[in-house]
């Protein structure tokens, strides 16, 4: 279907009259009458019918005008989808749960004039998330990432975030009323993580750090989803698990979980931002500097990270 009829039709349709189209959309009377008239023939219907007060829809006009403005808006949509700075910048949090998201959505406070398409490909590593930043899928993502980890020659990274793990427990579990904990004192507790696809870097993150400390970290288990997993902890004396500082979740008073910091060192998981050197869009300028101004400072506690990831200043 010509958009460009389309476009006539509903300017003809909005002001009852071609020669009022024809002045809103800068073209001669002549051009609206044959443009309606081509579309009349590509449809095989009447859309107008003249009378002495200029030109009413008619029943089949009717039927068209909201499909019509729909093919306009999603017209404008397309156009905008691939024009940098008009279209949403797309970035992968991979949850909407956790630290990044929680960081794009302060972002977001602070420029509300930005659109933003925000995704959350929880199943992907950290090859899957620079291979959909090389190829344009997404304008960024956040993973972790090593100094060794091969990348394309456009794709960059910059360590952004260190995020602190928190042990969170039932009312009835041993370290319940604890106002903080050591790695020492997980010893012999299991730990339960269930979810985590083997071979990702968040594997490998919680094996070297159940390596590093004797820990029982457990992945092992069907997925019911973050509310069945809080409903087990909550109602366990054994099961804990590990959450980020500013990981969100939500759960019944009657739950009544803690979340204990841990330290004596804190169990830091470092996350870096994944964007590619050559994306002009605007707005991925503006969220690296806004990331800029949030880097971590390195903690008023002892600090473990996996051994790639030692405490220093952040890439960039």
């Amino acid at each position: 279907m010509d958009l460009d009829a389309v476009r006539t039709f509903v300017a003809a349709a909005d002001a009852g009259q071609f020669q009022e189209a024809a002045a809103a959309l800068s073209i001669t009377q002549q051009a609206v009458s044959k443009r309606i008239a081509a579309l009349e023939k590509d449809l095989e219907v009447r859309l107008f019918t003249r009378t002495a007060r200029g030109a009413q829809l008619t029943v089949d006009g009717q039927a068209l005008l909201p499909h019509a403005r729909e093919l306009l808006r999603v017209e404008k949509r397309a156009d905008a989808s691939v024009r940098p700075g008009r279209r949403a910048l797309r970035v992968d949090v991979v949850s909407r749960r956790i630290a990044p998201a929680v960081l794009l959505q302060d972002f977001h406070r602070m420029h509300p004039e930005i659109e933003l398409d925000v995704v959350a490909l929880l199943r992907a590593d950290v090859d899957e998330a620079i291979n959909a930043v090389e190829v344009g899928t997404i304008d960024a993502s956040f993973h972790a990432v090593a100094p060794q980890q091969h990348l394309p020659d456009a794709v960059r990274t910059a360590r952004v975030i260190d995020e602190p793990h928190q042990l969170l427990v039932g009312p009835r579990h041993a370290l319940a009323n604890a106002d903080a904990v050591t790695p020492a004192q997980l010893v012999g507790h299991r730990i339960w993580m269930p979810g985590i696809p083997p071979g990702t870097e968040v594997a490998g993150y919680f094996d070297e750090l159940a390596a590093a400390f004797g820990l029982t970290i457990d992945f092992i288990g069907p997925v019911f989803g973050n509310e069945a997993l809080l409903a087990e902890i909550a109602d366990s004396s054994e099961l804990a698990t590990l959450v980020g500082e500013r990981t969100r979740y939500l759960w019944p008073d009657s739950y009544d979980l803690r979340r204990i910091p841990v330290r004596d060192p804190a169990l830091v998981y470092p996350l870096s931002l994944i964007w590619r050197d050559d994306n002009p869009h605007p707005a991925l300028a503006e969220f690296r500097d806004y990331l800029r101004t949030r880097r971590p400072n390195p903690p008023n506690t002892e600090v473990w990270t996996p051994t790639w990831a030692q405490w220093a200043a952040p890439r960039s």
